[in-house]
């Protein structure tokens, strides 16, 4: 697996987000006009930095840094439903870690999923991805409903002494 920079290459995107399906997103299935828009507008550039995950030469995901001028940048990981459960998830939430830390010299990385995407929550635990809360009722879908949210959280000086420091989500007994 490797990762590489986003190079406007706007219809291989288009391909992967809307010839996909997104089960825990939002919006599950994208539409081509409404992505194609924000392409021209600048989105996946414009204080963002976006990423393909790439697999035996093909593109198989792609990962959008949010806030990448912030000390605290959040991000999405999409991986195409032909490489889910490859352990490419694990794989790519290391290599952001390192790019973060190592290269943008960031404090913190959150990242959000909802509270059923269990394979998500997994990558973040495996990748050393601490669970810092839980949000009930927090993440509205495009249905209507609204699911439960989890928010893990990776810092600095964990990354640095390669280690994990659990948080205090029960600290009181109240």
């Amino acid at each position: 697996m490797k990762i590489r920079k986003f190079k406007d290459e706007n219809e291989e995107l288009l391909d992967l987000l809307c010839f996909n399906t997104w089960p825990f997103h939002s919006n599950q299935n994208l539409n081509r006009t409404v992505i194609k828009g924000a392409v021209e507008r600048g989105y996946y550039a414009d204080g963002r930095e976006t990423f393909w995950v790439i697999l035996d030469e093909q593109k198989v995901g792609i990962i959008i840094i949010d806030d990448i001028e912030d000390t605290i940048p959040l991000f999405d990981l999409r991986l195409t439903e032909k490489a889910r459960g490859k352990g490419i998830g694990v794989k790519s939430l290391l290599w952001l870690k390192d790019y973060l830390y190592g290269e943008k010299n960031k404090l913190r990385i959150e990242g959000y999923t909802r509270a059923d995407n269990i394979a998500m929550r997994k990558c973040f635990t495996n990748a050393g991805f601490v669970k810092e809360g839980y949000l009930r009722k927090a993440w509205e879908n495009e249905n209507g409903t609204i699911s439960d949210t989890v928010l893990y959280a990776s810092i600095y000086e964990d990354w640095k002494e390669n280690k994990i420091t659990q948080t205090k989500l029960n600290e009181f007994p109240f």
